[in-house]
């Protein structure tokens, strides 16, 4: 009996510890305020993968052409919307009198061709899309989460939406892909071990505004403000967060006043409370900050994400080529700095309308990928270091981050001289120096102020060099 009654209370014990460690462990529940909201932790995958690939993809690929007048994404020219390189505006900029856009779609499709009639050449190409290719591709590129387009400014959406589109000069056809995008790529990319996200435009949806944008004053100007716009968008989105869960909901553009933006973003975090919003919302909270085409100058302590095309655009321009396109060089370096200042990197791509990557675009992300593959541990799951710039003695572009007790000091480009001398990072005994991706420990000649590290005759791989100073931090 005695026995029983310890066993008894032994089972009890453990079902009481169990039991609170469900209670502490109960989700949070959010609410539609700034402070609830401001609750919300980053998550560590989001903080730790550096790198997502974005994708631009819908009826714009179809003509895939925009000028390359404005190479300097100087957004405050007041002709840079005429001339606009962004060739997923191409619904915009065909409506401006005058401009490269018009006269391309006029020779190619004639004067009288509708927008919309692209939506048949895209449905039918993208049947020849094959979304697991995709998601092999981005793995291999070193990625770890994707951001799909699955509305744009022009009102198509890549998945079939239940939600009706109230606006008369939208053809029934021309409302939703066919296919479903959105879920054919979230099984694939999930598949893979990525994470997937959506991207939706609730700024602007030009099913629900006539006039194009022709200058800067046009930009909050044209925005769709409506109660019918509101729960249009609001119903969308919804529908986006309930069937796919994606681990990044990436607004652009503002969200209109009728949508219930914080109403959104609290629905969003109880159904997926690791996800992550970017800050395009028109509200003051967000997970990241998410410059475009710009870099920043020092350390962040709030996350945040660099969002470029490889090219000058993120839809597809069939006018883009090597000249146009971030050298595999410079793409690396850009990912080194973004991820030293406590930085991700989303990464676009335009595919054509079957779903075909660009050649030159492939190009860069295999040697990207090859890099990542030699060089991630610095990279993956990495924190800024006390300074994210430095110069080495000899002249060489340096860039810091850490990993535990291990700080990792990337050269950009290829050292300058057969040492690499870094001032100002005092020389410690038993710090073991290693190139990553060689296991052989270099040399060190110990200097009272600096760490000079002495370099094979070669060093392994292209365009930048990694080494871990094992223990450095400790």
């Amino acid at each position: 009996m005695g026995r029983k009654l310890g066993i008894l209370g032994m089972v009890v014990a453990v079902l009481t510890l169990i039991c609170g460690m469900c209670g502490a462990q109960a989700p949070v529940k959010y609410e539609a305020t700034i402070e609830s909201l401001d609750r919300h932790p980053l998550p560590q995958w989001y903080a730790g993968a550096k790198l997502g690939i974005f994708i631009h993809w819908g009826l714009y690929s179809v003509p895939g052409w925009a000028p390359l007048t404005h190479p300097d994404h100087d957004f405050s020219s007041d002709d840079y919307i005429k001339y606009d390189p962004y060739a997923e505006w191409y619904l915009n900029t065909v409506r401006i009198p005058g401009s490269p856009t018009e006269a391309y779609d006029r020779e190619h499709y004639g004067a009288h061709h509708d927008y919309y009639q692209f939506a048949e050449t895209f449905n039918k190409e993208s049947k020849k899309w094959n979304p697991d290719g995709w998601a092999s591709v981005f793995r291999e590129a070193g990625a770890k989460y994707v951001v799909l387009t699955s509305k744009h400014h022009e009102g198509f959406t890549l998945w079939p939406s239940t939600t009706p589109n109230p606006s008369p000069t939208l053809p029934m056809d021309a409302r939703h892909a066919e296919r479903d995008i959105v879920g054919e790529l979230t099984a694939a990319v999930t598949k893979q071990g990525l994470r997937m996200g959506l991207y939706y435009s609730g700024g602007y949806d030009w099913t629900f505004n006539t006039g194009p944008i022709e200058v800067n004053a046009d930009y909050d100007a044209v925005k769709p403000e409506s109660e019918a716009y509101g729960k249009y968008a609001n119903a969308q989105i919804h529908e986006l967060i309930e069937r796919y869960h994606p681990s990044v909901l990436w607004n652009d553009i503002d969200w209109p006043k009728t949508g219930k933006a914080l109403e959104v973003m609290a629905d969003y975090y109880n159904a997926v409370p690791d996800g992550v919003i970017d800050d395009r919302f028109g509200v003051a909270h967000s997970d990241f900050a998410s410059p475009e085409y710009e870099k920043l100058d020092k350390i962040s302590a709030k996350k945040w994400e660099e969002c470029r095309g490889l090219g000058r655009s993120f839809g597809y321009n069939r006018a883009e080529g090597e000249a146009e396109t971030i050298a595999p060089g410079e793409l690396i370096a850009l990912l080194v700095d973004i991820v030293s200042k406590n930085g991700n990197l989303l990464l676009d791509v335009g595919p054509e309308a079957d779903g075909t990557i660009p050649p030159v675009q492939m190009e860069r992300l295999n040697e990207l990928g090859a890099w990542l593959k030699q060089n991630g541990e610095a990279i993956y799951d990495t924190m800024p270091w006390t300074q994210a710039v430095g110069k080495s003695v000899e002249g060489d572009d340096l860039r810091f981050t850490r990993k535990g007790d291990d700080l990792y000091v990337t050269v950009l480009g290829k050292p300058k001289a057969q040492t690499v001398t870094i001032p100002d990072v005092p020389a410690k005994q038993g710090v073991a120096i290693t190139q990553l991706g060689d296991t052989n420990e270099l040399g060190a000649k110990v200097q009272a102020e600096n760490t000079r590290i002495v370099l094979r005759a070669s060093l392994k791989g292209d365009y930048a060099y990694s080494f871990r100073l094992a223990g450095y931090l400790r």
